[in-house]
C-alpha cells in the first residue's frame, strides 16, 4: 500500500502501488458530457460503464495501477462501490489530459495512459500495444491507436476522428474532416514529463478548431506515434451508440477483476 498527499477530497490511498517507472492508466471522467450526459454512469449490462473500462484497463499486462480522475463525486462514489480508486481534480480542466495531468502530478510512475472512458469494450490488448513503443524505444514521448473505418458512413462522420500518419508511424495530423488515413482510437500513453509539459502549455488555434487536444502535441513538436490495430472499438458518444454497445456486450462479457 502506498500513501500520498493529494487533494483533500481525493482518496488518501491507492490499491496498488507505484514507482518511478511504473505503468499507471488514467480514465479522466466528467458527468456533463457535451452529447449524452451522465454517460460515464450509464447502466451496460447491470454495471455502471466506468466499471467496465476500468475492468478492461486493469486486464492490460503492462498496466501497475488504474485510477478514475474526476470533479464529481458522483462518479467516485460509483468507482469505490465497485472496489476501484478514484482521486478528485479540479471542475475547470479544459481537457481529459489536463484533468489527467493534475492527478498524475500528485504521483510517482514512468508512463501514463489516457484511457477514454466512454470506451467499454476497449480491448486490454490494445492498451498494452499502446504503451510497448514507450518501453522500447526511449527516443519516443506520446504514443496512439489507429484503426480501420468500418464504412463509408463512419469516415464521414465528424464524431469519428482521422489520422493520418508518415512514413516513420507518428502522425502528421489529426481532424473530424474528410481527410485520407484511418480512424483514431482516443487513446494516448505519454512519458510523465511530456504529459506534464503537455498540461502546462496553453491550448492553440487548430486545437480549439478542430476540439482535438492531441494537436497541442503536434504543434508543440511532440511526435505522435501510431500504433494500427485491427480492433474494432466501440466508443459511446451518443444515445445512438450507447443502445449499440449495449446490444453487443452480451457476446463480450466483462473481463479481469480488479488489479491489486
Amino acid at each position: 500500500m502506498v500513501y500520498f498527499a493529494v487533494h483533500p477530497n481525493s482518496v488518501e490511498r491507492l490499491p496498488f502501488t507505484l514507482t518511478e517507472s511504473s505503468v499507471l492508466a488514467v480514465i479522466p471522467a466528467r458527468y456533463q458530457a457535451t452529447r449524452l450526459p451522465g454517460k460515464i454512469l450509464a447502466d451496460i449490462a447491470g454495471k455502471p460503464m466506468i466499471e467496465h473500462v476500468y475492468r478492461r484497463a486493469s486486464a492490460a499486462a503492462r498496466i501497475h495501477g488504474v485510477l478514475v480522475a474526476t470533479d464529481d463525486e458522483r462518479i467516485a462514489g460509483a468507482v469505490r462501490a465497485f472496489g476501484g480508486a478514484a482521486i478528485m481534480t479540479r471542475t475547470d480542466h479544459a481537457s481529459g489530459t489536463d484533468r489527467i495531468a493534475e492527478a498524475v502530478s500528485q504521483l510517482p510512475c514512468g508512463i501514463v495512459v489516457n484511457v477514454q472512458g466512454d470506451e467499454p469494450l476497449l480491448e486490454p490488448g490494445v492498451i498494452d500495444a499502446v504503451v510497448e513503443p514507450l518501453l522500447n524505444d526511449s527516443s519516443v514521448e506520446m504514443s496512439t491507436v489507429s484503426r480501420p473505418f468500418r464504412n463509408r458512413e463512419e469516415f464521414e462522420n465528424p464524431n469519428v476522428v482521422k489520422v493520418v500518419t508518415n512514413d516513420f508511424g507518428n502522425a502528421m495530423y489529426f481532424s473530424r474532416a474528410l481527410i485520407p488515413g484511418s480512424a483514431h482510437v482516443g487513446l494516448y500513453a505519454y512519458r510523465r514529463q511530456t504529459l506534464l509539459r503537455l498540461a502546462a502549455t496553453p491550448a492553440v488555434g487548430i486545437e480549439l478548431d478542430e476540439r482535438l487536444e492531441q494537436l497541442r502535441a503536434l504543434v508543440s513538436g511532440i511526435d505522435i506515434r501510431v500504433v494500427p490495430t485491427p480492433h474494432m472499438v466501440a466508443g459511446v458518444d451518443t444515445p445512438e451508440d450507447l443502445e449499440r454497445v449495449r446490444a453487443m456486450f452480451p457476446a463480450a462479457g466483462l473481463v479481469a477483476s480488479i488489479r491489486t
